[in-house]
């Protein structure tokens, strides 16, 4: 959160690093439920709903009460069961464990970045869990200045999330936020005086996570959650003053409100923001007890950011006939008249624009071109524009954000899924990249390896959807290579072909590792996002078979060695596809799934339920209804055999309530007719994250890749 930009989306960026382990496949028994005593059994306590005329039975309703006693005695029998069964793989997770923490350089330090006359970076120490944040002052070779340690801040908590922090203009205080909940929707705000190292007195006990420090160097702006976790008002904090004011308050429940400052550090903005409009209110940054003014007034279907310049805005525009967006200039003075705007780069039905960067001479225009991201670098007096080359056919780069507006440089990072990230600053005089730091693979790595292609499915309708694959060279395609298939598919988020150290892992095993770019995401552009949600949600589930299929047909695997993996709405496909094709695959990883979709839906009171109406729907409408039951994994759960299935989930959980994959399991243990194994793993301790620590995490993906491993027959 070091700087926060104005723009109109809101993007995650993960960082991975991979390396090869040397292992040989044993293959060895499958275990079955058979082998096992019988698992944990929810008790039944029907509990009726009619909506729309239709009269819907929930057995397991009662499980989402985490205060209730019965609820988590249910819980730890299960956390036992899957203990009990995995514990014959206990030395495979000691030795997935150690592999990937290999591929972790334990003593490491970030790129430092200048920021209003500091360095600003992160380094960790061996065999610590956190960061610690550091800054110099003029130059590298200036005295370190320890600013947080969070391995401190972390002792004694069973879970611990650093939301990141601001400094004020003249260098003075920290604003930062953080919570051991495990939760990633409410945060503690916390102030500390970097000339004293004391904490102040100052604290917000319940935050969403934004904050944004006006130019007076004692007044912060921050978004607080409503009961249901949406952004909704945005407060005036003054140190020292015990009151704060609220300055905006988002009553549409489909909106959440963000505030951030701009790149010039001139302009203050809130974003009030659905999935489908937006609406930028303005405040200049020196002048904190002004009124927040109103950009231009939301317009259905329409969504726009603004980035501040000195003599005018550049204004990224989104409507239905310019689904990618275009970018304008607008003036300063009069931009309410929008017969001034200048459209400075056209829409491009094959080409989204996924964001801006401006800086005093140069704009970075980042774009997804065929499934992959492009910069351009446009010299804003000129309108001249380059590319930034890259050289793979299947890869990822994106902008590390820049803080200083007088730059000429910008900094970004580039990866694949064979190479380990590498991080540049481009220089936009010269058009030249230097290469600042590759991440570093203790255990050793060579990217020359490895086998990395991009492949094309035939969806159901006759759409091709791209796959991304990495498996290691050599290996024959006869049908008979495990393959474990990873997706996501919903929000618009696209599924990058990142690099991933832990994969590797199953790749060394003899593995292929596939990547699904299927619609939901917005891999190929808007329309790509839009004919994946609402009406159109099946078609991401059938994208997501089809690519299956594919890797079948093509001899990369088969489906008695086809794992499939997903987390959150990933989750939800994982659930869905498992109930339209449970012969299509043999293992199931649903990682904190989004599975009891009807039931989320209907509550107004649980988190993102009414701002989500847009992405699937509103069920207290028959025909959104009618649709969501359509696909509902929960709702659709039947008599069959279905393939080996490990659910995950979190107590803590703001996102996805941890019922929902434990009502799944109790549900799928009823019904299904077949003896493969089935485990229910709650973290009683996090949220949605899962573990936070850098290699706690390490232990859960350790105990996925071990079941996964397991049910393929392999031991080693």
């Amino acid at each position: 959160m070091k700087t926060i930009k104005m723009a109109l989306g809101l993007y995650v960026l993960l960082f991975f690093c991979i390396s090869a382990c040397k292992t040989s496949p044993e293959q060895t028994k499958v275990f079955t439920q058979a082998d096992f005593p019988a698992p944990p059994k929810a008790p039944k306590k029907p509990q009726i709903f009619t909506n729309h005329g239709y009269q819907r039975a929930d057995d397991y309703f009662w499980i989402k009460d985490k205060s209730n006693p019965e609820t988590i005695a249910y819980l730890k029998a299960e956390n036992a069961y899957a203990d009990t069964v995995m514990a014959s793989t206990k030395g495979l997770q000691k030795t997935l464990f150690e592999e990937m923490k290999g591929r972790i350089k334990e003593e490491d330090q970030s790129v430092p970045s200048l920021d209003n006359g500091y360095y600003y970076y992160s380094r960790q120490e061996k065999g610590k869990q956190y960061s610690i944040n550091c800054r110099k002052k003029g130059s590298l070779d200036a005295p370190e200045e320890v600013i947080l340690d969070q391995n401190k801040m972390a002792e004694g908590k069973p879970a611990f999330i650093f939301g990141g922090f601001e400094i004020s203009d003249d260098n003075n205080i920290m604003a930062y936020v953080s919570n051991t909940t495990g939760s990633y929707a409410e945060y503690e705000l916390k102030f500390k005086d970097l000339r004293t190292g004391k904490e102040l007195p100052d604290k917000i006990a319940r935050m969403a996570g934004g904050i944004t420090w006006a130019a007076d160097n004692k007044t912060v702006f921050y978004n607080v959650p409503n009961a249901a976790l949406r952004s909704h008002r945005i407060y005036k904090h003054v140190l020292g003053n015990p009151s704060d004011a609220l300055v905006y308050e988002e009553k549409d429940e489909l909106f959440n409100a963000y505030v951030g400052r701009s790149k010039t550090k001139k302009m203050i903005a809130i974003y009030a923001m659905s999935f489908t409009s937006s609406e930028a209110y303005l405040l200049p940054a020196d002048r904190p007890n002004d009124a927040f003014k109103s950009f231009l007034p939301r317009q259905k279907d329409i969504q726009y950011g603004i980035d501040d310049y000195p003599d005018r805005y550049f204004v990224t525009w989104k409507d239905p006939q310019n689904k990618n967006q275009k970018v304008y200039e607008a003036p300063k003075q009069g931009y309410e008249d929008r017969s001034k705007w200048e459209e400075i780069i056209a829409h491009d039905p094959k080409a989204k624009i996924e964001g801006i960067e401006v800086f005093e001479k140069y704009m970075v225009v980042t774009k997804r071109v065929n499934g992959l991201l492009e910069m351009n670098v446009r010299e804003i007096a000129s309108g001249t524009t380059k590319t930034v080359n890259f050289p793979e056919p299947v890869y990822t780069a994106y902008s590390n954000g820049t803080p200083e507006f007088t730059s000429t440089k910008f900094r970004y990072s580039y990866t694949s899924l064979n190479r380990p990230t590498t991080i540049y600053d481009y220089d936009m005089v010269t058009n030249q990249a230097t290469k600042l730091k590759e991440r570093e693979v203790p255990s050793g790595f060579n990217a020359d390896d490895y086998e990395v292609k991009r492949l094309w499915a035939v969806a159901k309708d006759g759409v091709k959807v791209p796959l991304s694959i990495v498996y290691k060279k050599g290996m024959e395609l006869n049908g008979s290579n495990p393959c474990l298939l990873y997706s996501y598919g919903s929000y618009g988020y696209s599924t990058d072909a990142n690099f991933n150290a832990n994969v590797f892992s199953l790749v060394n095993r003899g593995f292929v590792y596939a990547i699904a770019h299927i619609r939901g995401g917005s891999d190929l552009g808007e329309q790509w996002y839009e004919d994946g949600k609402l009406q159109k949600k099946m078609n991401t589930f059938t994208d997501f078979i089809a690519c299956a299929e594919h890797l079948i047909k093509e001899k990369y695997t088969s489906s008695s060695k086809l794992a499939i993996n997903g987390g959150s709405a990933g989750g939800l496909l994982m659930g869905a596809v498992t109930n339209l094709r449970p012969d299509l695959f043999r293992v199931v990883v649903a990682e904190v799934p989004f599975v009891d979709v009807i039931n989320t839906m209907l509550d107004s009171s649980l988190p993102l339920t009414t701002q989500e109406y847009e992405q699937w729907g509103n069920p207290n409408v028959k025909k959104d209804y009618d649709y969501i039951m359509t696909y509902s994994p929960y709702d659709n759960l039947k008599k069959a055999n279905y393939p080996a299935i490990l659910a995950t989930g979190g107590l803590n959980d703001s996102q996805v309530g941890f019922h929902e994959p434990t009502k799944w399991v109790a549900k799928l243990r009823d019904l299904k007719t077949d003896n493969n194994i089935l485990l229910l793993k709650i973290n009683m301790d996090s949220g949605h994250g899962g573990a936070t620590g850098r290699f706690d995490y390490l232990k859960e993906e350790a105990f996925n890749f071990a079941f996964i491993l397991s049910q393929i027959g392999i031991s080693n």
